[in-house]
């Protein structure tokens, strides 16, 4: 079963608590999403840290209920 934005927003605020998270739909078909997330806890973490961070509060389900994640990490100005 894919998963909802709202699922998808909910797995990442509770991984990163000071996110601010936008989830689009790729495609309309709920397999393919993009999110940005911006948080000032990402300060001084690496790129890959950072999407490690984001990508980890998914645990298994990457690939199976959240088919594609085109994923954007920022830190606040």
């Amino acid at each position: 079963m894919a998963m909802t934005i709202e699922e998808i927003e909910q797995y990442i605020i509770k991984a990163v608590p000071d996110a601010d998270v936008e989830v689009i739909d790729l495609n309309g078909n709920g397999d393919h999403f993009s999110a940005i997330v911006t948080a000032a806890s990402f300060k001084g973490l690496s790129r890959l840290a950072q999407h490690r961070r984001v990508y980890d509060a998914f645990g298994g389900r990457m690939g199976e209920e959240l088919h594609a994640l085109k994923l954007t990490t920022r830190i606040p100005e």
